[in-house]
């Protein structure tokens, strides 16, 4: 069986930077461990399927060890993928998933995810998590990640993780963020007990940073960049109970699979 394949590094203005992820479009669904080994053989944050439905598409994301829920970069990469290569032709793309409907619309080169908010509440600091980091954060947050900030973002930058106690944490990573003087915000996010030492620009943690930087500077639209080594900016509103993350994204790779 013959498979197409795009690779396309989102939250990227030109290649090498943002975060690449593998686009594998289908006419109907594989056997999940076959996703599975595709997505492991990629060995890539994450590897999106999808397949056409009534109004839309029906969409998956597979780390190298597992199915996740909610994934920005690569549901960003699908839109470029449908938008860009496939011919898509209508304003907006629906993508049903496990966290629901998801909308994603073009403007020139942006793309504009349309997710669902995900609000962090205060919570106990697992000592784990800072044994994990080697620092003490000013506050502790969790939904589905934990959210951890710190007073500015030369101390998120500096973070050395110890992804031995960080695998040990109960939810699915860690978000490490901070104040910034030349954003609102930036951000790091860690997530090795799903395959991933550090995420390079995470689309799904912005519904849950944005509830709490949109609160704390009172602003509803920000600019924030996520600091990993390849890096990327992020441009994110908050709509009620909707986040709208806004990048950009470039084609790295296009090819074939045989399986």
């Amino acid at each position: 069986m013959k498979l197409p394949i795009y690779q396309i590094d989102a939250f990227a203005e030109k290649t090498f930077e943002g975060n690449p992820a593998a686009v594998i479009p289908l006419h109907q669904w594989l056997d999940d461990d076959v996703m599975q080994a595709i997505a492991a053989e990629n060995n890539l944050a994450e590897t999106a399927f999808f397949v056409p439905v009534n109004d839309g598409f029906h969409i998956r994301w597979f780390t190298p060890d597992k199915e996740v829920k909610l994934c920005g970069h690569a549901t960003l990469a699908s839109a470029f993928v449908l938008f860009n290569l496939l011919a898509f032709d209508e304003e907006t793309i629906k993508f049903d998933s496990l966290s629901g409907p998801l909308f994603v619309t073009q403007n020139g080169h942006f793309l504009t995810l349309d997710f669902p908010s995900q609000v962090p509440q205060p919570c106990d600091l697992p000592e784990d998590l800072v044994k994990g980091l080697g620092k003490r954060p000013v506050e502790c947050l969790s939904n589905e990640d934990f959210i951890l900030v710190f007073e500015n973002d030369s101390d998120v930058a500096s973070i050395i993780p110890n992804h031995e106690h960080l695998k040990k944490v109960a939810l699915r990573g860690v978000i490490v963020t901070a104040p910034s003087k030349d954003y609102d915000f930036v951000a790091r996010v860690f997530a090795p007990k799903y395959g991933i030492a550090e995420d390079p620009v995470t689309g799904s943690a912005y519904t849950q940073l944005m509830p709490y930087w949109s609160k704390r500077l009172g602003m509803s639209k920000l600019k924030a960049r996520q600091i990993s080594l390849r890096g990327g900016n992020v441009f994110c509103e908050l709509k009620t109970d909707r986040v709208l993350i806004s990048g950009s994204a470039v084609k790295y790779l296009e090819g074939m699979i045989e399986i």
